[in-house]
């Protein structure tokens, strides 16, 4: 402990500016492979759900697909605990590590899953239990992430970085979707359903490698090494989680809008064009590409913004807008009023404060001790509950003719955020 102390104080501004950009690096790389990995599975459904799921129904298939695609959600809360466990004890980077070499292990074994066709019902039974593997990994994922670049930024600079840590979740959407778009062009719709969709985790593996050999050569935080490793345990550690259940409870309704309106925008918007007939297949994955590289300058700005401004009041300023702009963005799509390109840039702009600031914001709010933990299982259940449920949820709607109610729940779901904005109370002991 002492040598961690020695080494932080002998650090000269320069090198530890240095040292927080290699952290941001290896943070933003995760975010990366953690999005590409969930997200090629959600644009690459309605292509391989013919052939894992069985059955003659193609929307059945399809919704199969898609609850294998909410499973995962589901056990991030426990993923959160076990793998927040390890980083609020063992370190941000041994957690780090662990949980990218999990992810992209599975990324492999699904590329590889025979058919249904080959091994019946086994297929579905083993991609959904792989999901249940990555979803486990992904929930210590981002809040490890978080906490780390919250204890390694500037703290001048500290909603920035969150923001383009948080961009490598965006970029890796943005890779799906031209993945998805190369393969389409490449192979055409009959060829990506004929097996082409494996090529996709394939990518999403090779992505995982390039993460952990970036992760290895980063630093343990500085402030973890000097008050986490000997920090409390058992009773006094439960009462510290007992003593920031206000602030737990924020982060989960804070989590429900942006978590909503992140898988509305980025991952189920072009199918939800395809149902309203404005948009073919081909056309909505690549309409894409563009407005997310502007979602990736809006959190930036939006993060150099909260440095000068205030991170909560950008915000509340962004919850605002986001609940009050859905609903009349999706109208416009609907008759082909508005073009598609122009709805997604305007609703990805949107939910740039959302999910830009959250992660710093969160982490922030906890102990070292249980930074991780805290903001996580919050969190990760908002996104399970509401995030992984979101592409079934739109779908099932639709099958039932009700695809126009879909906007509604994502504006009702950011005004629920913003009430949770207000929840907020500033711990005694944050650890900073």
């Amino acid at each position: 402990m002492t040598s961690a102390v020695t080494a932080r104080t002998a650090d000269t501004p320069r090198t530890a500016h240095g040292n927080g950009r290699k952290a941001l690096l290896a943070a933003t790389v995760g975010g990366v492979v953690e999005s590409f990995d969930w997200a090629v599975y959600a644009v690459l459904a309605p292509y391989f759900a013919a052939a894992m799921f069985p059955g003659d129904d193609p929307v059945t298939k399809l919704l199969a697909a898609y609850l294998g695609f909410a499973v995962g959600f589901v056990v991030r809360p426990f993923g959160s605990y076990v793998v927040g466990r390890f980083a609020d004890s063992r370190g941000r980077r041994f957690a780090l590590t662990l949980s990218m070499t999990i992810i992209s292990g599975a990324s492999v074994l699904i590329a590889l899953l025979p058919t249904a066709a080959l091994i019946g019902t086994a297929a579905p039974v083993l991609l959904i239990l792989l999901r249940l593997v990555q979803g486990l990994s992904m929930g210590g994922e981002n809040p490890s992430a978080a906490a780390y670049v919250t204890e390694t930024a500037p703290r001048h600079l500290r909603f920035l970085y969150s923001s383009i840590s948080y961009s490598g979740v965006v970029i890796g959407n943005i890779l799906s979707f031209g993945v998805l778009t190369l393969l389409l062009v490449a192979l055409g719709e009959d060829g990506v359903r004929g097996g082409g969709w494996r090529i996709g985790f394939l990518v999403a593996a090779a992505l995982g490698l390039i993460a952990l050999w970036i992760r290895r050569g980063v630093r343990e935080s500085a402030e973890f090494a000097e008050t986490g490793a000997d920090g409390p345990k058992g009773a006094e550690r439960r009462a510290l989680y007992r003593a920031n259940l206000r602030n737990m409870a924020a982060v989960f309704l804070i989590s429900v809008g942006a978590t909503v309106g992140y898988y509305y925008g980025t991952t189920y918007l072009p199918q939800y064009a395809q149902q309203l007939g404005v948009a073919s297949g081909t056309e909505s994955a690549a309409s894409m590409l563009g407005p997310l590289v502007l979602l990736v300058g809006a959190m930036v700005v939006v993060g150099r913004l909260a440095d000068r401004l205030g991170a909560l009041r950008t915000l509340r300023i962004g919850l605002s807008l986001l609940a009050l702009a859905t609903v009349p963005l999706m109208l416009a799509l609907a008759p082909g009023a508005v073009p598609m390109w122009l709805v997604t840039v305007v609703y990805l702009v949107l939910i740039a404060a959302p999910i830009g600031l959250t992660n710093v914001l969160f982490a922030q709010l906890f102990p070292v001790a249980v930074r991780v933990v805290a903001m996580g299982v919050p969190y990760t259940i908002a996104i399970g509950l509401f995030g992984g449920t979101f592409p079934l949820l739109a779908q099932g709607l639709a099958k039932a003719g009700h695809l126009t109610l879909v906007p509604w729940w994502a504006a009702g779901a950011a005004a629920v955020s913003l009430a949770g904005t207000f929840l907020i109370r500033r711990p005694r002991t944050t650890g900073n």
